[in-house]
């Protein structure tokens, strides 16, 4: 696919997908929706990408879905994603509670990084909580916007805000859609660590590194499906299969490797 509205590039085993409407913020259209699940698809089955970061051009993260399709959702009286039947699958086939729009990333297995270097409103918001980790400029706004529209709670946000920062605080941004700076994000355990805005991708790259050189692939992936499988179910559940992914990850060349390079206090090779 050709891609007009978001630019992809790998670098040293770290993908950056960068939202690229900097003339809207970034605003959110079909075709950013099909060619970032494209793109999200295309790193998942290469071996090459370890980590992925996902970031705006510009100065915005993205201000949400873009006005001139809100227009269109008024004028026709219904909603239009407006994106093509040949949609792109990144993370479907994993469990049935995945295979929709947005929480598709859980069945991912490479992790997420969202790099917030501005304001995410609206779809803009749900896409950064989907990632796994967030890391956000500082002073950058954070809104989930969509009470000012006479619109619910987006893409199962009701469902994911309470998991991250409690119910008390997910009501909070929900029912009010007022604005937090990241500041505060930070506070609520919604951003995980807030970084001055020129520094913020090179933080964000760095850390991402660390999990492409120093951590098993193996081991993120699996770490990554024990958490949001385990949302799912009981703690026995939980307990049973971290014991059974234990013994069989322990047959496997990668922990021999980490084995020894603990032994010989160098870094793996992964």
């Amino acid at each position: 696919m050709e891609l007009k509205t978001v630019r992809w590039e790998v670098v040293d085993r770290v993908g950056t997908l960068t939202l690229d409407r900097p003339h809207r913020l970034n605003a959110w259209t079909g075709r950013m929706h099909t060619e970032v699940r494209s793109v999200l698809e295309q790193a998942e089955a290469d071996p090459d990408v370890r980590v992925v970061i996902i970031t705006g051009a510009g100065r915005g993260f993205c201000a949400g879905a873009d006005a001139a399709a809100l227009d269109g959702h008024v004028a026709q009286g219904a909603y239009d994603p407006g994106v093509g039947p040949e949609l792109a699958m990144p993370g479907y086939g994993v469990r049935p509670e995945f295979d929709h729009n947005f929480a598709f990333l859980f069945g991912l297995t490479t992790p997420v990084i969202a790099a917030v270097n501005g304001p995410a409103a609206g779809v803009g918001f749900v896409l950064a909580c989907y990632c796994d980790l967030r890391f956000a400029a500082a002073g950058a706004k954070l809104t989930t916007s969509h009470g000012r529209l006479h619109l619910p709670a987006e893409y199962g946000l009701s469902w994911l805000l309470p998991r991250l920062i409690g119910s008390g605080r997910a009501m909070d941004l929900l029912l009010s859609s007022r604005v937090v700076l990241a500041e505060e994000a930070e506070a609520m355990g919604l951003v995980n660590r807030v970084v001055p805005g020129e520094a913020l991708l090179d933080e964000v790259r760095d850390y991402a590194r660390v999990l492409a050189h120093e951590i098993s692939p193996g081991s993120l992936a699996a770490t990554k499906r024990q958490v949001y499988v385990d949302w799912h179910r009981d703690v026995g559940s939980a307990v049973a299969e971290a014991e059974e992914r234990m013994e069989r990850m322990m047959t496997e060349a990668p922990f021999a490797e980490g084995v020894a390079a603990l032994n010989d206090k160098r870094p793996p090779a992964f």
